[in-house]
């Protein structure tokens, strides 16, 4: 046990914006520091429920939002480093922490009293003229609580808090194994000419990676989340492919200590028990219910209607990758693993286009500054000061202060780029401080990446790819820092799980903008800007390879969905991971060999280790939204401030505390039409 009085975790931080020193906290320091806080949770939640006079908006909701401070302070700074630095300590605490945090969570969400105040307010709304952000926050805790269980009676209750203990436990589990197995099946080479197509720098990195576990003279391949490695699309070595498409496809299923075919299977059994306990058919009736979806129903006919011409794409561009195939000295039939190195191949014969030479031109730390962050500026007002006197919670994490046009303070943000064996796999975006007008916070947000680290000395050479990403999670990191709500209830990115990637997707456009591009992509060695004829190519084969690119996403979404369709008996009788998956392909049509799903259940963390369970689909739908905003930019004049200050105003600063769609409409005019989504991706014929 560690002493209350020093425990860091338990002190407010003297650095700027409250972010935590992780200098001063060591891992001992942390389930004393959750113990604390979930014991003054609960003091909280009591002084609420003891008060004798009538439910108020004041004692009820203002008090309901003051409360768990210090929980939330300890959550997020734990969980940033668990998911970003999960040392074996780490991981311990991780999962000893699991079913305690569960627990707490339910006994909060599922307090009879609390509810009772709070369903009070509901039931009076229309006589307590509050302000629509307040009204809003009665609707949602009400919503939310019964929507957790909160309505149910004791013995139910009981059996619910059960449930989601073993869940959470299941979850840690999971990623625990994924990351074990990520990180043992690296693929190791012996020779440099097996990674034959590979850049100097990938090369040094591999060479890195192998030096750093220990096997000096050889190459270590570490693997990446989906199933297509980027490397795919330049080794030339057809067995090395063969062997990386393998080891990536395998995760979690080789029955050995990390395999996850049992954890997942009891997962999607008792999600379905708890769903009946809720009232709901299904888990996936469960999550859509209180999604801007609203049924299952609705998210299959999307997918459905998707799948027929991603699909028949997918077969076009198959047979146009088999007749480059037939033409080498060796024909063979294509596989999962050549998809993408004649993927390459054909995009240089219809394009003359090489889409893995253009690394030079996008070295990251130009592509940071001069790219994602210039766009950020011209269309915000904001800037970025890097603080290298402020302490991230690893020597790779870059903390920036970031100011509006007026001087004024807006938060921190915090970069981590490189892979490392501590790292989940992925990218993704999360809060170490939330904005909160009525606790006086600003925010602190953070973007994890999983770039490979070229040796000391080498530049670091992004993919398009990886371009793609890093603006990718900017935009949620944009969404975490402009939200400005008085609740914490609704800050940052707390919105609807099928709208939060809306924001991240807009902010994909602005790669090839012109003036964005331009700042940014000059080649590292001769500073020359990448040729206007590349980028006339680039934009030419924007829906190239589209069928793939979609079947292998519809096809992920559609086993999440699936997998969550089952009530608990349906649950139960799977038995082979494998057949069932195979199962539901086969009943949308993406049962296609050599276009895999881009995950299979065992690696799908999304939605066995993360928040997405049914809620996969919601890229694709938050897409249909940032393909018509990416219209209405268009239309408007594109990167200028106006049109920056409109969508932070009416849906980025809105953060959680309206509607998502009816602030979409607000922003737009209208609703979204599905149409520029069909375009993009090639399905509109």
């Amino acid at each position: 046990m560690t002493d209350a009085a020093t425990n860091p975790l338990l002190l407010e931080s003297m650095l700027p914006y409250g972010l935590p020193d992780y200098r001063q906290i060591r891992p001992e320091h942390y389930l004393p520091a959750f113990e604390a806080a979930f014991a003054e949770h609960r003091r909280e939640i009591e002084n609420i429920t003891r008060v004798r006079s009538m439910p108020t908006f004041e004692n009820t909701m203002v008090a309901l939002e003051r409360s768990g401070d210090l929980l939330g302070r300890v959550a997020r700074t734990f969980y940033t480093v668990s998911s970003a630095d999960a040392t074996a300590e780490i991981q311990e605490i991780d999962e000893a922490l699991a079913p305690l945090m569960a627990a707490h969570q339910d006994a909060v969400q599922l307090d009879g009293q609390l509810y009772g105040r709070v369903k009070t307010l509901h039931d009076r709304l229309d006589d307590l003229a509050l302000e629509p952000e307040q009204r809003y926050l009665v609707e949602r805790h009400f919503r939310e609580m019964t929507h957790a269980g909160a309505g149910l009676d004791y013995a139910q209750k009981q059996q619910l808090t059960e449930l989601n203990q073993r869940l959470s436990v299941l979850t840690t589990t999971f990623e625990k194994n994924l990351l074990a197995d990520t990180n043992d099946l690296a693929v190791v080479f012996d020779d440099a000419a097996e990674l034959d197509g590979l850049t100097e720098g990938e090369l040094s990195a591999a060479a890195q990676n192998a030096t750093d576990r220990g096997l000096d003279g050889r190459y270590v391949v570490t693997l990446t989340l989906f199933t297509g490695h980027p490397y795919l699309s330049s080794l030339t070595n057809r067995e090395s492919r063969r062997r990386l498409m393998e080891a990536s496809r395998s995760r979690g299923s080789r029955g050995n200590e990390h395999d996850n075919h049992e954890v997942l299977r009891e997962m999607v059994r008792l999600r379905a028990e708890r769903a009946a306990l809720l009232g709901y058919d299904s888990h996936a009736a469960y999550v859509t219910s209180d999604e801007t979806a609203g049924s299952p129903e609705a998210v299959h006919a999307l997918l459905r209607r998707l799948a027929v011409p991603a699909a028949r794409n997918a077969r076009a561009e198959q047979e146009a990758l088999q007749q480059i195939v037939d033409a080498d000295a060796e024909p063979f039939a294509l596989e999962a693993h050549d998809w993408a190195f004649y993927t390459e191949k054909v995009r240089a014969a219809e394009y003359d286009l090489d889409r893995t030479a253009l690394r030079p031109w996008f070295e990251a730390e130009r592509v940071l500054q001069d790219g994602v962050f210039r766009a950020a500026t011209a269309l915000y007002g904001i800037t970025f000061t890097e603080r290298e006197d402020l302490p991230a919670y690893h020597p790779d994490a870059r903390v920036f202060e970031v100011h509006n046009a007026d001087g004024s303070p807006q938060g921190l943000f915090i970069l981590d780029l490189y892979t490392r064996d501590t790292k989940r796999g992925g990218a993704w975006m999360n809060s170490i401080v939330s904005q909160s007008r009525l606790r006086g916070t600003l925010p602190i947000v953070v973007n994890n990446l999983n770039v490979p680290k070229p040796a000391a000395g080498q530049p670091t050479l992004l993919t398009l790819d990886e371009v793609t990403t890093l603006f990718h999670e900017f935009g949620h990191a944009l969404h975490g820092l402009f939200a400005t709500v008085t609740y914490p209830h609704f800050a940052g990115t707390a919105v609807f799980r099928d709208f939060v990637e809306f924001p991240s997707q807009v902010n994909e456009m602005w790669i090839l903008w012109p003036e964005v591009l331009a700042a940014y992509a000059h080649h590292r060695e001769t500073g020359e800007p990448l040729p206007q004829e590349v980028v006339d190519k680039l934009h030419a084969s924007e829906a190239f390879n589209q069928g793939f690119a979609t079947s292998e996403y519809l096809a992920a979404s559609w086993i999440d969905q699936a997998w969550h369709a089952l009530d608990a008996r349906a649950a139960a009788e799977v038995t082979d991971v494998a057949a069932f998956e195979a199962a539901a392909l086969a009943d949308i049509g993406l049962d296609n060999p050599a276009v895999p799903t881009r995950y299979s259940s065992t690696y799908f963390a999304h939605v066995f280790s993360g928040g997405y369970s049914a809620g996969y689909y919601s890229y694709i739908w938050s897409e249909v939204l940032d393909a018509d905003a990416v219209e209405w930019f268009r239309e408007n004049g594109g990167l200028t401030r106006e049109n920056g200050d409109r969508f932070r105003q009416r849906l980025l600063g809105v953060g959680g505390s309206k509607d998502p769609l009816e602030a979409y409409r607000d922003f737009r005019g209208r609703d979204a039409d599905i149409a520029p989504l069909l375009k993009r991706r090639g399905l509109d014929a």
